[in-house]
């Protein structure tokens, strides 16, 4: 069994010797769609993991099979901003989250939504994996640091630091890096892998990934990104390789 290190806020994987590493964009509950992109890709669950950067529900149709999904032991998803919501169900901005599609959750008995809560909240913000290329960093929409070390290292603070709440906002909001493409990228990790800003295909700022590419709009030609963690390659392919070596 491959070896994982668990800390509250940060996940981190040693190297998968077995098979592939793929992540994913934004799911927005349609994982009927996220099963056909796995099958396309060859996806062995027996070997492969499947990382996410988050965002399993809202929008989407199958927003209550996340529970199956949660429970693949090879399935390994961090905290987006609409999974938050899920977590602080009883004290966010009720009007905003049904807005944004959270109306799902909101005929479920309390003792379910409860559930969903607990769940959700043991989802870390970040996740690190181990490559024969070096460290990937994984996080819903942006690293708010110039190092990844400096995002463990917060990200693994007590409680009491007061920065804590704005650096996991960060890491599940920001659009910051994107809107204005910023390209210095992000030192101590060979590449992050970020969502949240939803694209027509992937794109690269310094070695930070975008690969929302909207798997969860089909109707406006959205489609599932896979990026495979040691090639950096992206299924379906995209016109240039992903890639900084």
């Amino acid at each position: 069994m491959l070896e994982t290190i668990e800390v509250s806020r940060v996940k981190r994987f040693a190297a998968n010797k077995a098979g592939r590493d793929f992540v994913v964009g934004d799911i927005h509950g349609h994982f009927t769609r996220l099963q056909a992109a796995l099958d396309a890709s060859g996806f062995d669950p027996a070997v492969d993991r499947l990382f996410s950067v988050g965002d399993l529900v809202d929008r989407g149709p199958e927003c209550e099979d996340v529970i199956k999904w949660l429970n693949k032991p090879w399935f390994h998803p961090v905290r987006g901003n609409h999974d938050d919501y899920v977590c602080r169900f009883d004290t966010c901005d009720i009007g905003n989250w049904m807005y944004n599609g959270g109306t799902w959750f909101i005929g479920l008995p309390l003792t379910e939504q409860q559930n969903y809560q607990a769940m959700f909240q043991d989802l870390p913000i970040a996740i690190e994996v181990e490559t024969a290329h070096g460290l990937i960093g994984i996080v819903h929409a942006d690293c708010p640091f110039p190092a990844w070390d400096q995002l463990r290292a917060e990200l693994e603070s007590p409680e009491s630091n007061k920065r804590l709440k704005q650096v996991q906002n960060s890491c599940m909001w920001s659009r910051s890096r994107f809107e204005h493409q910023e390209t210095h990228g992000v030192e101590g990790v060979r590449a992050i892998v970020v969502g949240h800003t939803p694209l027509h295909k992937p794109a690269t700022l310094g070695n930070v990934i975008h690969i929302d590419t909207m798997g969860w709009r089909p109707q406006d030609g959205g489609f599932f990104t896979l990026l495979d963690l040691a090639t950096l390659e992206t299924t379906p392919p995209t016109p240039h390789k992903l890639s900084w070596d």
